[in-house]
């Protein structure tokens, strides 16, 4: 039997769609972004539920990885990108993150990249994602690290030539399946978190090299003092979480509706327990 790949190209999609790419070349001349706040008191209750079921180091972090997971099973578009100026979806959910050593100025970072599909439930990316950090803790440089210190040993004008070789392998898609594996830039959507820094969400860009249409934000917990009708008042706190998003993938209408279900998500997670009860598949 023919295996079946990966990536596919999307050959359905209006003629105006087809025209965005050729018009706006660059990932960041055509981003979108978003801010919104999330009520966490359901989450933070599962996260201690979930902890005092034997997932000591269940966080936040797991919980947005699964609902963006979810919110792609219903909505694939969101797994689409740029390549060639033309737009492609993926089949595997690629979720990347910079990560530290240690919590210090001095410390070194890294990226971890997880390959995971829609159907997964939070236990399951809670197992994948301790396996990343398991792994990087018993070998601390990552194949990532390896490629990315050979690449910046060479003299600048060679390395230069070789990105921009790079870059036109990419735009015909043929650059080597082992750099794709490791490449951060390649990938569904980038997650960081400044709730670990004590910061707000910040607004991230996208890179122009690559693939990755998506950099999600999340910030620390705030907390606000509510009124309630019969004049008591009570505290509340919410997460502050920003999207940037690639506007050429898909339109408006189809990124409101998915951003909309995933916050309901996250304000509600006990539905990440179980797989999803129908997995979309992209248009042809």
């Amino acid at each position: 039997m023919k295996k079946e790949k990966d990536v596919r190209r999307i050959k359905s999609l209006p003629p105006m769609m087809n025209l965005v790419p050729f018009i706006m070349d660059d990932r960041n001349e055509s981003c979108n972004r978003i801010h919104d706040t999330v009520n966490v008191t359901k989450l933070d209750r599962y996260v201690r539920e979930k902890q005092q079921q034997g997932m000591k180091n269940m966080s936040p972090m797991h919980v947005i990885i699964a609902a963006y997971c979810r919110t792609v099973a219903k909505y694939p578009g969101l797994n689409r990108f740029i390549r060639g100026q033309r737009v492609w979806t993926r089949r595997s959910i690629d979720v990347c993150m910079t990560i530290k050593q240690e919590m210090s100025l001095e410390a070194p970072d890294t990226v971890i990249k997880l390959r995971t599909s829609p159907e997964v439930t939070t236990g399951d990316i809670y197992k994948s994602f301790g396996k990343l950090i398991d792994d990087y803790r018993k070998n601390p440089e990552s194949d990532f690290d390896e490629t990315a210190s050979k690449l910046s040993r060479l003299p600048r004008i060679l390395l230069r030539f070789i990105m921009r070789l790079l870059r036109c392998l990419d735009y015909v898609g043929l650059l080597p399946k082992s750099l794709l594996e490791v490449s951060p830039f390649h990938s569904s959507v980038y997650i960081t978190s400044m709730g670990s820094l004590g910061i707000p969400a910040i607004y991230h860009h996208l890179y122009d090299f690559g693939t990755c249409p998506m950099f999600i934000a999340f910030g620390a917990y705030k907390r606000s003092y509510e009124v309630n009708p019969d004049g008591s008042v009570y505290k509340r706190r919410y997460m502050d979480i920003t999207l940037t998003v690639d506007e050429r993938t898909t339109d408006g209408y189809y990124y409101a509706s998915a951003f909309k279900y995933f916050k309901q998500i996250l304000q509600d997670p006990f539905v990440l327990d179980a797989p999803p009860e129908n997995v979309n598949v992209d248009i042809p």
